[in-house]
């Protein structure tokens, strides 16, 4: 028992951390299936439109979340920065989704529904989710320097 006591007060910030960012990507998640549904067929947008501010819905809504939730015991200086920064991981994150799909379909040969959905919404998700937090956390949300390394930079 005692080791688990420990290992948990080394890595409590972490797990905090971890479990903060997968409730706002779920919110961020749910935002976009909301918004691409309502701009497709009620306000009857095109599908690509649709599907581009969803997306752009659900990547303010994790913004904010993880700026103000799940990091906000980090450095917050340069907000434009910070959301340019934010917007451009997520495209990572998003080439990693899309490149997890394309090895699954166009070198694998494996093309069915359930093909696409575990290479492209488990496993290209799961990866582009675990770029995302390691990204955001060294370059988006970053540690806040201590008082004795402030002076020796």
């Amino acid at each position: 028992m005692r080791v688990i006591s420990t290992l948990y007060r080394r890595f409590a910030q972490l797990i905090h951390e971890v479990a903060k960012f997968g409730t706002v990507g779920a919110f961020a998640y749910v935002t976009q299936l909301a918004a691409t549904n309502l701009f497709w067929y009620v306000l009857g947008l095109p599908e690509l439109v649709g599907q581009a501010l969803g997306t752009f819905c659900a990547t303010v809504v994790a913004f904010l979340g993880n700026r103000f939730w799940t990091f906000r015991h980090r450095s917050h200086s340069g907000l434009l920065l910070a959301y340019v920064l934010f917007f451009g991981l997520n495209g990572v994150g998003l080439l990693i989704q899309v490149g997890c799909l394309w090895f699954t379909v166009g070198v694998l040969g494996l093309d069915g529904p359930l093909a696409r959905n575990i290479a492209g919404n488990v496993v290209g998700v799961g990866l582009g989710s675990l770029f995302r937090f390691w990204s955001y956390r060294r370059w988006v949300f970053r540690a806040p320097v201590a008082a004795g390394e402030s002076e020796r930079a």
